[in-house]
């Protein structure tokens, strides 16, 4: 049996990440009081039906303080029955969320008794951190639309090859904010740059012309080249740590030429050597 807890801040796209779940034949369930976890985990392995081999669960700030600081203990004791275990936690900028509930016009959980929005998505945030701080997989989804996210996923999380490593290689600019949920960045601005260059410019680090620009360059073959080896070197050790989910970060300035290279040349390297690579350009979208 497995259970994957979706967990984050309000706003972020766990209910996307249900919904999407859901729809690939996972038995879910919304807004569950942690503290009940295991005894409804225990009662449902006793049910011995195949419907629930895949369950997923949403797990908000509503479950209180108490229950939250028990967290890792509740997911031990559901552990030591035997139920493999993936817990994803969602983040969003609190600008970008609160720019989403003024969109929606949907209420903040925690805003009742006159707490201001911003002060409410601080107060969850930090009602969550036991839960973000040990999560399999922090997923950021300030620069994600809803389609990118089921897309997402569907990719990271429903088509992950079982006990293998999810690996996602994303390439993103620099003047759009670091990935929050990276486990690897490399900088690549200081590589020769085709925005200088008026015919390339418009064009992408997937064009042709953008490739022949960078294929002879030393310093951008060494890059890369350094990059891949040491990769290769750590990506087998996090695998042998039983991790679910490693996300490599390429960023240059606007996260269109430099960093879309680099990521697209590593993501044709290891695609060939791990069967679980996705590869994302997070400005390109």
């Amino acid at each position: 049996m497995k259970l994957i807890i979706i967990s984050g801040l309000s706003g972020s796209g766990k209910t996307v990440a249900l919904h999407t779940l859901e729809d690939e034949g996972f038995y879910c369930v919304d807004n569950f009081p942690l503290g009940l976890l295991a005894s409804f985990v225990e009662h449902i392995k006793n049910q011995q039906l195949h419907i629930y081999n895949e369950m997923a669960v949403g797990i908000d700030a509503r479950s209180g303080a108490g229950d939250l600081k028990r967290f890792n203990q509740i997911i031990q004791t559901i552990k030591e029955n035997k139920i493999e275990i993936e817990v994803i936690y969602f983040q969003a900028e609190t600008n970008e969320l609160i720019k989403r509930f003024s969109d929606t016009r949907r209420r903040h959980p925690l805003t009742s008794k006159g707490i201001p929005l911003a002060e409410a998505i601080d107060i969850e945030r930090n009602l969550l951190s036991s839960i973000a701080s040990d999560a399999d997989l922090c997923l950021d989804t300030t620069h994600t639309n809803v389609h990118q996210l089921r897309a997402l996923i569907k990719d990271r999380i429903v088509s992950r090859p079982n006990q293998e490593l999810s690996i996602l290689l994303q390439s993103f600019g620099f003047k759009h904010s670091i990935p929050s949920d990276s486990d690897f960045v490399f900088d690549v601005r200081c590589l020769p740059n085709p925005h200088w260059e008026p015919a390339l410019r418009p064009l992408t680090g997937q064009d042709p012309e953008v490739q022949a620009f960078f294929k002879d360059q030393d310093d951008v073959i060494d890059m890369y080249t350094h990059i891949r080896n040491m990769l290769e070197y750590w990506i087998p050790k996090f695998a042998e740590q039983n991790r679910y989910y490693l996300t490599i970060s390429i960023g240059c300035t606007g996260g269109q030429h430099r960093s879309v290279y680099i990521t697209e040349l590593l993501n044709d390297y290891f695609r060939k050597k791990f069967p679980g690579v996705s590869l994302r350009h997070r400005e390109m979208q």
